[in-house]
């Protein structure tokens, strides 16, 4: 009996301080500062994998690849590029020595062949490039190929016993490989004139299509003159007839009167033509053949060619020149074994007719 009111008044005793505390909590909870309550993040729902947002997704890169595949519009500085036809082709002259003719309006073109100061030149087209390279210049001419620059072919489109081309378009290069640029173009049955021979590569006079590329500002052009008004011819007098006047009557003759002694003619002297001889003709001779190869430099072991050392082509290991330079003190000894770009004329030994002899006006380390 006494537990069971020991535990009803424990019981009591338990309520009231539950109730008092649960009358002093508004106040506690007025006078103390707003608990920041932290909003926990929404939960992430993840879609299907045959939901329609994926769908989306797919479309999207399909419009991506088809972007990235479609080519891309030319560039406003390729449209930019300059190129006029010269036509009547065009006579001009060269301002200064040594002027370089290129296989491409730019300076990654090839030298050719070289011009001397005041050689006559046949401009084709006027090219303006958008871009170029530092001190590059951007105006260049097409020319007609200089005289006496051989352009090359490949052997395997002649034919060996007419010299004919066989396809229907052969291209020209400016030397012995399809790494130089071409120069132009000849057409099935054009025969062509062969100068020698080199392995798969055949050098040849170079057509009158053949054409070259030189810089704008190294070419003097002709001013055009103003056309010259025709004479005006003077009128015409007006000629009016007059009648002739009536001639006197003739006299009957009188028998006292003799005839007339018959008037004598002196003979006519007809003096011995002149002849005038011309003076002799002078032959202008021919411009020097000035060429740029490139190739590693080789002691001559034959001491019956014309020079001690020569020029060996990189790919074939054949001789292309022999090479000498009449400069003293010059010694292409240090060279040997060098890949090195050569520069100068070049002529035929009429001992050595196969290997031509470039005589050095400059020579560059490759």
């Amino acid at each position: 009996m006494k537990m069971i009111t020991r535990l009803t008044l424990g019981l009591i005793l338990s309520l009231g301080v539950a109730k008092a505390a649960e009358t002093n909590a508004p106040a506690a909870a007025t006078n103390a500062a707003p608990a920041t309550v932290a909003t926990p993040p929404a939960p992430q729902i993840s879609a299907p994998a045959d939901a329609k947002p994926k769908a989306k997704t797919t479309a999207k890169k399909k419009a991506k690849k088809a972007v990235a595949a479609k080519p891309a519009a030319p560039s406003a500085a390729a449209k930019s590029e300059g190129r006029v036809d010269i036509n009547p082709p065009e006579t001009a002259v060269t301002k200064q020595d040594a002027i370089n003719v290129r296989g491409q309006p730019s300076f990654v073109g090839e030298v050719v062949t070289k011009l001397r100061k005041g050689e006559s030149v046949t401009l084709l087209e006027e090219i303006t490039l958008s871009k170029t390279k530092k001190d590059e210049p951007a105006r260049w001419f097409r020319i007609t190929m200089p005289t006496n620059t051989p352009v090359w072919v490949s052997a395997n489109f002649i034919d060996a016993t007419t010299k004919t081309v066989t396809p229907k378009k052969l291209q020209m290069r400016g030397g012995p490989g399809e790494n130089y640029s071409v120069v132009g173009s000849l057409v099935k049955g054009a025969v062509v004139k062969e100068i020698r021979r080199t392995n798969d590569w055949i050098e040849i006079e170079a057509p009158a299509d053949a054409y070259g590329f030189v810089a704008a500002d190294l070419i003097e052009r002709s001013t055009p003159t103003a056309p010259v008004a025709p004479a005006v011819a003077p009128a015409a007098p007006e000629i009016v007839a007059v009648p002739p006047a009536a001639a006197p009557p003739t006299p009957p003759p009188s028998e006292a009167t003799p005839p007339a002694a018959p008037a004598t003619i002196p003979p006519v002297v007809t003096p011995p033509p002149v002849v005038v001889t011309p003076p002799p003709v002078e032959e202008e001779p021919l411009p020097k053949r000035i060429v740029t190869r490139e190739g590693i430099v080789r002691r001559s072991l034959n001491v019956q060619t014309p020079s001690y050392y020569e020029l060996e082509s990189p790919d074939t290991g054949k001789i292309i020149n022999y090479l000498f330079s009449s400069r003293p003190g010059f010694t292409l000894k240090p060279l040997i074994g060098t890949r090195v770009s050569v520069t100068g004329e070049e002529s035929i030994d009429k001992r050595w007719k196969n290997t031509p002899v470039i005589e050095i006006e400059s020579i560059e380390q490759r």
